[in-house]
């Protein structure tokens, strides 16, 4: 169900809001979708299959933006884009599927042990590839084709946590193509574009069975245009390799409490 609710001064913040994720998100190869439900749940007391549904709804104009300014800037592997985003279809439909089947509390706490987890992942896999960084940028875009299969089954587990959570579900995603030994850049710009897809497809399944409040779609959104466009050139002016793993780790620990807050909360 599609429906506009009654605006709240707070609410002025959301543009704000959507343009500092909106400018991270896309300079990190993330959808941003993954702090739109936790910010609206926990500061603007939205409930939690509103927040998940709300996210996708806002996440999507800044993955289209944000994808475009990396297609410009050869950030994108067209093939890879296939490979994930089919896989992803199939997860984001079966992840819409079921959010419904929990309740708002029993959401909430699994998006407390998600962030837990997908935390602890981003920090080992921080350091783990730390000293995979020069190889990677050696291998360019000849990545092995042999490892489709394994980005298939990346692509799929992005999409079912894109639908459950309505985030951007890029964690596997971007696992997936750290393992194919992509460059960094590429990572970025190849992820998003698979995030566009996922989030349009759980989108779709979220219309149809869950909640989505424009009001807050169009204030978030109001922001996150100017970020997303924003993202991609800024990356494309500084040395992010350098910076990559840092950038990282303090954004697992921002997950991290995010996640402790949800649990206890």
């Amino acid at each position: 169900m599609v429906f506009y609710s009654e605006f709240q001064q707070i609410y002025l913040w959301l543009p704000l809001v959507g343009m500092i994720v909106g400018l991270l998100a896309t300079m990190i190869g993330s959808g941003g979708g993954f702090f739109f439900p936790l910010i609206l749940m926990l500061f603007f007391r939205t409930p939690a299959h509103i927040a998940v549904a709300t996210s996708l709804a806002a996440t999507l104009p800044l993955c289209m933006v944000g994808s475009v300014g990396h297609y410009r800037q050869g950030n994108i592997h067209l093939r890879l884009v296939l490979v994930f985003g089919a896989a992803g279809v199939l997860g984001a439909v079966a992840g819409a599927w079921i959010t419904q089947q929990m309740d708002t509390q029993q959401l909430k706490m699994a998006f407390g042990i998600y962030s837990l987890v997908l935390a602890a992942v981003i920090i080992l896999n921080s350091r783990k590839n730390k000293k995979q960084n020069k190889n990677r940028e050696k291998e360019g875009k000849r990545l092995k084709k042999s490892l489709f299969a394994q980005g298939s089954a990346y692509g799929f587990a992005g999409g079912i946590i894109s639908g459950t959570f309505g985030t951007s579900g890029s964690a596997p995603v971007l696992a997936g193509l750290v393992a194919l030994n992509a460059p960094i850049k590429l990572v970025v710009g190849t992820s998003l574009t698979v995030v566009l897809i996922n989030t349009v497809s759980a989108l779709a399944g979220h219309a149809l069975i869950g909640e989505i409040d424009l009001t807050l779609v169009l204030l978030l959104t109001t922001g996150t245009l100017i970020g997303a466009a924003a993202g991609p050139r800024l990356l494309g002016k500084i040395k992010i390799e350098r910076s990559e793993g840092h950038i990282r780790q303090w954004f697992a620990l921002i997950i991290f409490g995010f996640g402790l807050i949800l649990i206890f909360a």
